[in-house]
Order: C-alpha cells, then sequence, then structure tokens
C-alpha cells in the first residue's frame, strides 16, 4: 500500500474515491476526538478557525444547494437568496444532508458527493494559502489550497457571509 493509499484510508470510502478519481494526493489526517465541528477542527489541527472549511447544505426552493464558508463566519440565508434568485433559502434537514451528500453533518466534505449540487464558495475561503475541510468523517480532515478545493467543489466564488453590523 501507498502512502497515499493508507492517507486515502482514513477518509471516507466515497471521499477516498473521489480522490483518486480527482488525482488528489491530501493527507487525510484523523483524530480521536471528534472534528465535528469547525471549532472541534481547528483545534485539533492547531489552526485558525478561519482556515476551516465548513461544507453547508442548504434547500434554494426546495433545491440543495451547497454553501463553503470559513469556520469563522456564518452564512447571510438573504445574501444566499439574491445570489440563486430564490424564493426560499433554508437550512438543509440532517435527512436531505445524507441523501445529497451521501455524508453526515459534521463530516461533509466539499467534493465527492452523491449527488451534483449548485456550489458557492465564499470569497474568505481566498485569504488563506491552506484551509482544512472535512474528509468524509467527523473525525477526519485534509489541508488544500483554496482555489484548488473551490475548483474540485465546481464553486462560484460569491459573498454570501454574515457582515458584522
Amino acid at each position: 500500500m501507498s502512502a497515499s493509499d493508507a492517507t486515502a484510508a482514513e477518509a471516507h470510502p466515497r471521499f477516498a474515491e473521489a480522490l483518486r478519481e480527482l488525482g488528489l494526493d491530501v493527507e487525510v489526517r484523523r483524530f480521536p476526538e471528534a472534528t465535528r465541528t469547525a471549532a472541534e477542527a481547528a483545534a485539533a489541527i492547531g489552526c485558525e478557525l478561519s482556515e476551516i472549511v465548513k461544507s453547508l447544505i442548504f434547500e434554494a426552493d426546495g433545491v440543495p444547494v451547497l454553501v463553503l464558508m470559513d469556520g469563522s463566519s456564518r452564512v447571510d440565508v438573504e445574501r444566499v437568496r439574491a445570489e440563486l434568485g430564490a424564493g426560499k433559502v433554508k437550512r438543509a434537514g440532517a435527512e436531505l444532508v445524507r441523501e445529497t451528500t451521501g455524508y453526515a453533518i459534521g463530516g461533509v466534505p466539499p467534493f465527492g458527493h452523491r449527488t451534483s449540487t449548485r456550489v458557492l464558495a465564499d470569497r474568505g475561503l481566498l485569504d488563506h494559502d491552506v484551509v482544512w475541510a472535512a474528509a468524509g468523517t467527523p473525525h477526519t480532515v485534509f489541508p488544500l489550497d483554496p482555489e484548488s478545493l473551490i475548483g474540485h467543489a465546481g464553486g462560484s466564488v460569491v459573498d454570501v457571509r454574515e457582515q458584522s453590523k
């Protein structure tokens, strides 16, 4: 088993397959403690909260949409609605997240999903040289430069973070 095979073995099988298909050799890190939240992931990795990528599923007029947001920011649902030209946008429930992505909340990676969805990536992710995202489980993460991550996710760079008042 090569080093990259051993690394991919730490990831969720569906995500490991996506890495192979994309020809990506990334270091998947597994932590004994959960990295389900951005704060837990940042603490385990030893990075800034804003270097964590949250992969969040929303429903826009009933259609799933993936929003990639840095761990220190919140999604402005109204901005997502305007960006998509949708009538109504809300956070997706756990069942729809699993049905759409094939992963449970807390382990959703930015790509390698069961279905193809529209992807919005907040511009703030580009503020970093490297960002960390879930590798398909609540215990695994991987690093990648944000441009590559957004590209592999098929994301459009947009401004959808809540602005401080």
